[in-house]
C-alpha cells in the first residue's frame, strides 16, 4: 500500500523513481517543482539560506486581531499583499458576549483602512475561500493556520504563528534553510468508496512517528495524480499539516486547468511539472488501488487502523486505546472508556461531523448523499451534522438537490464553519464518541476538559464511511462494504455571494480611518530585553512523548478571548497543568520588582537564598532577568496559534527547554515572543527548580549555540543549547521580542 524509500532518489520524466541516475544530484535538485518555486519567492540570492516573500496572506478571526494589533505597534502602514481576514473560527459569537462580533468589526475596520480582503461569517472557511478565490499556479501563501496548504492547486502554501505574517506586513522576510524535498509518488487509482482522508491518513500514519516528512515539502507526482479528482487532491494535501512537513506541491495538469477555469480564474493557472530528471531527498509510493477506509484513533490523526479491522475487532483496538490514553491523561478525574461502546460485537458511534476544509467539500458531500439516499440515520443516539465548506458549495449543493437529500435523512446541514475542529461546533457528549472527517483529534481539542472530569473522544474518517456508518444507524461501516452508484457530478461555482458580501479593499487602503476597538481587544503588555543573565525557574514539566498547541493554550472558548492577552494568558496550560499560571505569576512577580528597581528577592521569598548562591557567579538584580521556563519533551504538534508561546511570555516566560520541538513554526513563535528554545539532550528538570544561565546575551550576540547553566541547589553545572537561529531571529530574542526589534528599527 505504502513504501518509504529512505535515500535519495530521481524523478525520471515523472513516472519512474530511480536510485540512480547519470544526472549530477546538485543540477537535479533543482528540478523539482518546489525549488523552482521557492526560487521565485527567494530574495537573499542563496538557496541555501532563503528569504521568502510570499503573494498573499491570510488569517482568521482566532488571529487576525493580534497579528494587526502586532504589525501596528511596529509600524504598519498598509498591507503590502492581498491579506484575506475571514470569519469561521468565532462565527457563533457564541461566549464572551460581544467581544466575538467586536473583533469581527475590528477585522472589517482593519481591512477598509490598510487594503485588506474581508469575508464576513458564515460565507467561507478560510481554506475553502483562499482555493477559490486566491490561490494560483507557482504562488506562495502564507497563513496564520496551521492548516494553510494549497498546493494541489499549485500553490506552496505554509502555516505558520502570527508573528511571521507580521514581518511580511512590515515587507520583511521568512526565513528558513532550504528544506528537503520528498516525492510522494502516486500510482493506481482509488476504489469506490474510498476518499481523500482515507489517502491521507494512511500517509500519516506511516510518516508521523518517524518523522520522514518533518519540515520537509512534500511534492505529490506519479502517473496516479491524473486519477485523482482536484477535490480528492485538496482533501488529501489540506491533511499534509498532520505529517509536520512544511508545505506541500503538487503536478498540475488539464483538471487543475478546468477548476481554474470554472472559477473565473483561467489566469491563475500554469503547467507545473518536475524537470526530465529531478531529486528527492526521499519518497514515499503510494498505490491508490490499495488504499482502504482508514480511521485514524483517538487521540491523533496518526493513530491509524483499517476501518474494517476496528469493525471486525473492536475490543483489542479499543483497550490499546484506552490504555494509551491512560498513559497521556489524568485519570483521576475521567470516566473515560470505549469498549462500552461494543454492543453485540459491533462498534457504535454516537456522532458523525463533516465540516471544514478538510471535509466540507463538494464532492464529499455528493458521495455521502450518494449513500445515505433514502435511508434514514434513526431516531437514537446517533446524530450526524455536515458544514458546507463554503456559501458557493453550499448554494451547489442546494441547487443540485443535495442538501435536501441529507435533511431528509435526518442529518443536520449548517454553515461553513471551523468549529467542529477546534471545539466550537458539535461537541460530543461526555464519553461520547465522534467520527468526524475534519483534521484533527487531540485530547484537548474537540470540546473535552479533561481537567473538569469531561472527555469525548474523535476519530477521524472520510466522509463515505461515516455516511455508511449514518446509513447504518451508528454501527462502524467502510464504505467499500457498500454497493453504491456514486453519481459524481460536475461542481459549478458561483462567486455571486462572495461578490455581494466581500469586502476587497486591497490596493485601496484607506489609512485616514481609523480602528474599530471592543472593549475586549487590548494591546500587548510591555516586554524587556534580554538581560546579560537568566534566572529561570521551573515552573511545568511534561514528559509526555509530544505535547500539542492545544495543551499549551486550549482551544474551544478560550479562542474568544484571542484578543486580549492578559485575559487569555489566564488559560495558559490551564487542561495541562492547572497550577502553571499561578506559579508562572508569582515568579513574575520578582521580575517586575526588579524592574522598578526594587529588590526581587523582597518580593518572592524563596530568591533569598537563590540569590546567595548566584551571586558567586556575577549575578546582579541589575543584569538578571527571572522569569518561568516550561521543559517539554517535544512541545509544539499541532496549530500554528501563536499563542502557545506569547502567553508563556506574558507570564513573564523567558524560555522552553525541549529534547526537540515537533513543529519549525512553534520554535518559530517563541523566538518571536522573545522565548528562548533551548534544548537538552540528558539532563532532566523538575518543577520547582531554579537554572541559572550565564552571559545568555553574550552567547546569543556572539553568534553561538551553548550555554553555560547551573543547577541553584545542587550546582551541577549543565549545558543548555539551541539550533542554527538567523540574524534577525538573534536579534528579536535581544530586543525581547518581535515588537520591540521592529520598534527599535523603526527609531534607528
Amino acid at each position: 500500500m505504502i513504501e518509504l524509500i529512505n535515500e535519495g532518489c530521481f524523478l525520471v520524466s515523472g513516472t519512474e523513481l530511480n536510485l540512480q541516475s547519470t544526472v549530477a544530484v546538485e543540477e537535479a535538485r533543482k528540478n523539482t517543482i518546489a525549488y523552482s518555486i521557492l526560487k521565485a519567492h527567494n530574495t537573499s540570492g542563496n538557496m541555501n539560506k532563503l528569504k521568502i516573500k510570499f503573494d498573499a496572506m491570510a488569517s482568521h478571526d482566532i488571529t487576525y486581531v493580534g497579528i494587526i494589533q502586532t504589525a501596528r505597534a511596529s509600524g504598519l502602514e498598509k498591507f503590502p499583499v492581498p491579506y484575506v481576514l475571514t470569519n469561521c473560527h468565532n462565527s457563533l459569537c457564541a461566549v464572551g458576549g460581544t467581544i466575538n462580533e467586536d473583533d469581527h468589526m475590528f477585522g472589517l475596520s482593519a481591512a477598509v483602512k490598510y487594503g485588506g480582503v474581508y469575508v464576513p461569517a458564515h460565507q467561507a472557511v478560510i481554506h475553502q475561500y483562499m482555493r477559490e478565490m486566491m490561490s494560483g499556479c507557482g504562488k506562495m501563501i502564507l497563513g496564520s493556520d496551521s492548516h494553510t496548504r494549497y498546493g494541489a492547486l499549485g500553490t506552496m502554501a505554509i502555516g505558520e504563528g502570527g508573528p511571521e505574517l507580521v514581518k511580511q506586513l512590515l515587507e520583511k522576510t521568512y526565513d528558513i534553510d532550504m528544506p528537503d524535498v520528498v516525492a510522494i509518488y502516486l500510482e493506481g487509482e482509488p476504489v469506490p468508496g474510498v476518499g481523500p482522508q482515507d489517502v491521507a491518513l494512511a500517509i500519516i500514519g506511516e510518516v508521523f512517528d518517524n518523522g520522514f516528512v518533518k519540515n520537509s515539502v512534500m511534492e505529490f507526482v506519479g502517473p496516479g495524480v491524473k486519477n485523482l479528482p482536484i477535490e480528492f487532491r485538496n482533501g488529501i494535501d489540506v491533511m499534509t499539516t498532520e505529517t509536520t512537513c512544511l508545505s506541500s506541491i503538487w503536478v498540475t495538469d488539464d483538471k487543475t486547468k478546468e477548476y481554474f477555469a470554472d472559477h473565473g480564474r483561467a489566469d491563475a493557472y500554469g503547467e507545473l511539472k518536475p524537470g526530465d530528471v529531478a531529486y528527492y531527498d526521499r519518497a514515499v509510493k503510494i498505490n491508490l488501488s490499495e488504499i482502504v477506509p482508514m480511521i485514524a484513533m483517538p487521540f491523533h490523526p496518526s493513530n491509524v487502523f483499517k476501518v474494517k479491522d476496528v469493525a471486525e475487532n473492536p475490543g483489542d483496538i479499543l483497550r490499546m486505546v484506552e490504555k494509551n490514553a491512560a498513559q497521556q491523561l489524568d485519570m483521576s478525574k475521567l470516566n473515560f472508556n470505549l469498549t462500552d461502546k461494543i454492543i453485540a460485537g459491533k462498534l457504535h458511534v454516537e456522532q458523525g461531523i463533516i465540516a471544514g476544509c478538510a471535509g466540507g467539500t463538494y464532492d464529499n458531500l455528493c458521495a455521502a448523499a450518494d449513500i445515505l439516499r433514502g435511508e434514514s440515520i434513526g431516531n437514537g443516539e446517533f446524530a450526524m451534522s455536515v458544514y458546507p465548506a463554503s456559501q458557493p458549495v453550499y448554494i451547489n449543493l442546494a441547487e443540485d438537490g443535495v442538501i435536501s437529500e441529507l435533511m431528509q435523512t435526518g442529518v443536520t446541514v449548517k454553515t461553513a464553519f471551523c468549529g467542529p475542529c477546534f471545539g466550537a461546533g458539535d461537541v460530543p457528549a461526555n464519553n461520547g464518541l465522534s467520527i468526524r472527517h475534519s483534521t484533527r483529534n487531540f485530547p484537548n481539542r474537540e470540546g473535552s476538559k479533561p481537567g473538569n472530569g469531561q472527555i469525548a473522544s474523535v476519530a477521524l474518517m472520510d466522509a463515505r464511511s461515516i455516511a455508511a456508518t449514518a446509513a447504518n444507524k451508528g454501527i462502524l461501516t467502510p464504505a467499500t462494504d457498500l454497493d453504491i452508484e456514486y453519481k459524481a457530478p460536475k461542481a459549478k461555482f458561483n462567486d455571486t455571494v462572495y461578490k455581494n458580501r466581500v469586502y476587497n479593499g486591497f490596493g485601496d487602503a484607506k489609512t485616514e480611518e481609523s480602528l474599530k476597538f471592543g472593549p475586549n481587544i487590548a494591546d500587548w503588555p510591555e516586554m524587556s530585553p534580554l538581560t546579560e543573565n537568566l534566572l529561570l525557574k521551573v515552573v511545568c514539566v511534561i514528559n509526555d512523548p509530544v505535547t500539542t498547541t492545544d495543551e499549551l493554550i486550549p482551544s474551544g472558548e478560550t479562542s474568544s478571548y484571542r484578543s486580549n492577552p492578559l485575559k487569555l494568558s489566564e488559560f495558559a496550560l490551564s487542561r495541562k497543568a492547572p497550577y502553571y499560571v499561578q506559579e508562572a505569576k508569582d515568579i513574575q512577580k520578582a521580575e517586575k520588582a526588579r524592574i522598578k528597581g526594587e529588590n526581587p528577592a523582597e518580593a518572592v521569598n524563596e530568591l533569598k537564598a537563590v540569590y546567595e548562591q548566584i551571586s558567586k557567579y556575577g549575578a546582579t538584580k541589575e543584569n538578571t532577568g527571572i522569569g518561568s521556563v516550561v521543559f517539554a519533551v517535544k512541545p509544539g504538534d499541532g496549530s500554528a496559534r501563536e499563542q502557545a508561546a506569547s502567553c508563556q511570555k506574558v507570564l513573564g516566560g523567558w524560555a522552553n527547554i525541549a529534547r526537540e520541538y515537533a513543529t519549525k513554526r512553534y520554535r518559530s513563535n517563541l523566538i518571536n515572543w522573545g522565548m528562548l528554545p533551548f534544548l537538552s539532550d540528558n539532563d532532566t528538570f523538575e518543577e520547582g527548580q531554579f537554572i541559572y544561565v550565564k552571559d545568555v546575551r553574550k552567547t546569543i550576540a556572539e553568534k553561538k549555540n551553548e550555554f553555560n547553566a547551573v543547577v541553584v541547589g545542587s550546582n551541577k553545572e549543565i549545558t543548555l543549547k539551541i539550533a542554527d537561529m538567523t540574524d534577525d531571529e538573534r536579534d528579536i530574542i535581544l530586543s525581547g521580542c518581535l515588537i520591540n526589534y521592529y520598534r527599535s528599527h523603526k527609531e534607528n
